[in-house]
């Protein structure tokens, strides 16, 4: 069974950057495509990013106008988030998870216990 560590949040002002990681465990990282969720309190959880089984290809919720980068390395196990120009609006409980390449939550079979990020000033 997959499972999925995430790492790397905190606290960065407006403007900065965070890059978010997510360790896998097993021998089978490399079969599922991986992708990055969010959530505040209330709110539904929210598709940030998602990428190919090989790294091959991602998308991006349109909002973000190109401020995240996710990127993977099978090798360790690892997909990455990197945040720039962060904004308050960032704010939120970050996921990773493992499943079908996909914008849908209901498409994804594992999941991380997420990483606070806030961004405040």
């Amino acid at each position: 069974q997959m499972q999925l560590v995430e790492s790397g949040g905190g606290l960065v002002q407006p403007g900065g950057s965070l890059r978010l990681s997510c360790e896998g465990s097993g021998r089978t990282f490399d079969s599922y495509a991986m992708g990055w969720f969010r959530q505040v309190p209330g709110r539904e959880r929210q598709f940030v990013a998602t990428i190919r089984r090989s790294g091959s290809d991602s998308y991006y919720r349109d909002s973000l106008k190109g401020r995240f980068t996710i990127s993977r390395d099978n090798a360790r196990n690892t997909v990455y988030l990197q945040m720039n120009n962060l904004k308050p609006e960032d704010t939120a409980r970050y996921y990773c998870a493992a499943g079908r390449y996909s914008d849908a939550r209901n498409d994804y079979d594992y999941w991380g216990q997420g990483t606070q990020v806030t961004v405040s000033s």
